[in-house]
């Protein structure tokens, strides 16, 4: 690849990629600006466009690298997607191609599914993606096939997920 990133197990998006101060800067769409393109942020940026392109979420609906509190302490999460009535809906954290995705990595997204309650969490490496759906009402959480999609069909729970 040109901008020297690992190619993922994601289709092949186009991004605006250029260098300034000898560093590989990539657009940001979700936070309009560019960024450091770090093996993470390559695997954020495909993902994002993964879900836009090919499960049909709205731009609109997602907000990344956002501060949140949890057990009084700050942490940061990688991409938080909202429903329709605005109500944390999927949470995802990115870890670049050479992290082994772990139980730690899972326990990580808990934690911050804790204090936002998001019913989906994905985890992915760009090359192993991972996601699960969580029953509070059970305690329990189950792996999903595959990652969810957007439905605009769905509209009996306000939410718009299938």
């Amino acid at each position: 690849m040109t901008n020297g990133m690992q190619k993922l197990n994601l289709p092949e998006y186009d991004f605006r990629i250029k260098t300034e101060d000898g560093k590989n800067l990539i657009f940001d769409g979700i936070r309009r600006k560019f960024v450091v393109l770090t093996p993470e942020e390559w695997v954020r940026q495909n993902f994002i466009q993964y879900l836009k392109t090919e499960k049909k979420y709205p731009e609109t609906f997602m907000a990344v690298e956002k501060q949140i509190v949890v057990n009084h302490n700050q942490r940061r999460f990688d991409l938080l997607v909202y429903s329709r009535t605005g109500q944390p809906h999927l949470i995802a954290e990115f870890k670049a191609p050479n992290v082994k995705i772990t139980q730690e990595t899972f326990d990580q997204v808990v934690r911050y599914n804790m204090a936002l309650r998001v019913e989906k969490v994905v985890v992915s490496n760009g090359l192993q993606h991972f996601a699960c759906e969580i029953d509070y009402t059970k305690n329990s959480f189950s792996y999903l096939p595959e990652i969810p999609g957007y439905c605009e069909k769905c509209r009996n729970d306000g939410v718009g997920f299938n």
